[in-house]
């Protein structure tokens, strides 16, 4: 960890030392394919939930494109860390591109909603794209076992740079340029084609090309020789509650009594992902309410604001809040806390307060609530890259892949629950206004 320039135990050259050795012998390659990783794999979700409005109209709740956005992504986290290891990583890639382009183009090519177009068809993109993208953050996640950990900082790095891009460049696309929604959709099929130039021309795959199914079960091997699997083996999260390592032992076969054993075997060491995966589960129920439930419903007079129809305070208050995000996960390599509980209790008194105005319109000026959704973005972003940190430093090395592909499951609960919570909410605060004779959410 780097300690903040001016603490007690740190200078300014000691914190330029060690910021130093953080990217010393980092691989450029690695670096650059995985922020691409994280940025294709995650956009076009960013792009989903930021043209909600546009793709349902204002009379459907958000959280129903939230829910089709999230759902199917969850569902494939809880199952998928069980069984994907049969399928290579190269086969994964050309899915997940396949895939994720397919929906975008469902979502494009079906005419809007004030056009007659059928807002099922268009969800059932979002479900398409929702599956590739829950399939590729457990597999990335999972291959940055193999490259060290700057491709985790590189990672969490590029899902921040997806969230400040995706929202962004659909904002200003609908807003400033003045594209059609169509075309912005359009446009964004074609960015899963960047996930394969990334895999198979800009990252060097030695670690995982010569891999046979069986070595997949064996004990793997450390990417940078720091870690020392026999010593922490006994220290970690996912230590076996039956005796020994869970990993221990040779790998299974491939008869049906092998792979049940090692299916039941990964139950048990899912139970000891319960430490990380709670802070994670927490921050992300409060901040997808936020963002899903009640930011529709944050609203001021528009003479009061820089805006000039109630519809950019939504897409506005998305990019500022991925700001936060890219700007907190990006920061890994440079900070480092151990403790998420309390980021996580603070981004739920953010929920508390964002209600509250929401409710009572206390707060006298719009550009507050920017600075509220700035800080729900860094603390969002915050836990979720050093949840994944520290279970690089706690996890046995042997057990580590499981481990960060398993752990993407609490996040995408998080929001599932956020989207199932905000059906009723958002609805809720609208008519609340309405009934006190402020109908601007309704004007969106």
């Amino acid at each position: 960890m780097l300690p903040l320039p001016g603490s007690p135990a740190s200078s300014w050259a000691m914190f330029s030392a060690r910021l130093r050795a953080a990217f010393n012998g980092a691989d450029v390659r690695v670096g650059v394919a995985f922020w691409l990783f994280g940025l294709i794999n995650n956009v076009l979700y960013v792009i989903i939930l930021s043209a909600a409005l546009d793709l349902v109209g204002p009379n459907v709740p958000k959280a129903v494109v939230l829910l089709a956005d999230i759902l199917p992504s969850f569902l494939m986290k809880l199952c998928a860390p069980y069984f994907i290891h049969v399928v290579p990583y190269s086969l994964r890639v050309i899915l997940f591109a396949l895939a994720s382009a397919w929906g975008m183009l469902l979502i494009a090519l079906t005419p809007s909603y004030t056009d007659g177009g059928a807002i099922t068809t268009k969800m059932a993109g979002v479900v398409l794209a929702s599956l590739s993208s829950g399939a590729g953050e457990l597999s990335f996640l999972g291959l940055t076992h193999y490259y060290g950990d700057m491709s985790l900082a590189a990672w969490g790095s590029g899902t921040g740079g997806a969230g400040l891009i995706g929202a962004g460049a659909y904002a200003i696309a609908t807003t400033t340029i003045g594209m059609s929604v169509q075309s912005s959709l359009l446009a964004s099929s074609f960015l899963p084609v960047i996930m394969l130039l990334s895999f198979f021309l800009i990252l060097q795959r030695v670690p995982t090309r010569h891999r046979t199914r069986t070595e997949q079960h064996e004990d793997y091997s450390a990417v940078d020789g720091n870690d020392n699997a026999s010593e922490r083996e006994d220290q970690g999260l996912l230590s076996d509650p039956l005796g020994g390592s869970a990993a221990s032992g040779k790998a299974p076969g491939n008869s049906s009594a092998s792979w049940a054993k090692n299916f039941a075997r990964n139950l048990r060491r899912s139970r000891g992902l319960l430490v990380p995966i709670l802070p994670l589960f927490l921050v992300y129920v409060a901040e997808y309410m936020i963002n899903q439930s009640v930011a529709p419903t944050l609203l001021f007079p528009l003479k009061s604001t820089p805006f000039t129809q109630y519809r950019s305070f939504y897409p506005t208050y998305a990019t500022i809040y991925q700001l936060g995000v890219f700007v907190s996960r990006s920061s890994l390599p440079f900070l480092r806390i151990h403790a998420l509980y309390p980021p996580s209790i603070l981004q739920i008194a953010n929920l508390l307060l964002l209600t509250c105005q929401s409710l009572f319109s206390f707060l006298p000026s719009v550009y507050i609530v920017f600075a509220i959704v700035f800080w729900e973005g860094l603390l969002g972003g915050l836990v979720y890259v050093n949840t994944y940190a520290e279970i690089r430093d706690r996890v046995p090395n042997d057990e580590r892949e499981f481990a960060l592909g398993a752990t993407t499951v609490s996040d995408s609960a998080g929001i599932t629950v956020a989207g199932l919570l905000g059906l009723g909410v958002e609805t809720f605060l609208c008519e609340w206004q309405v009934r006190r004779g402020k109908d601007w959410c309704t004007k969106l």
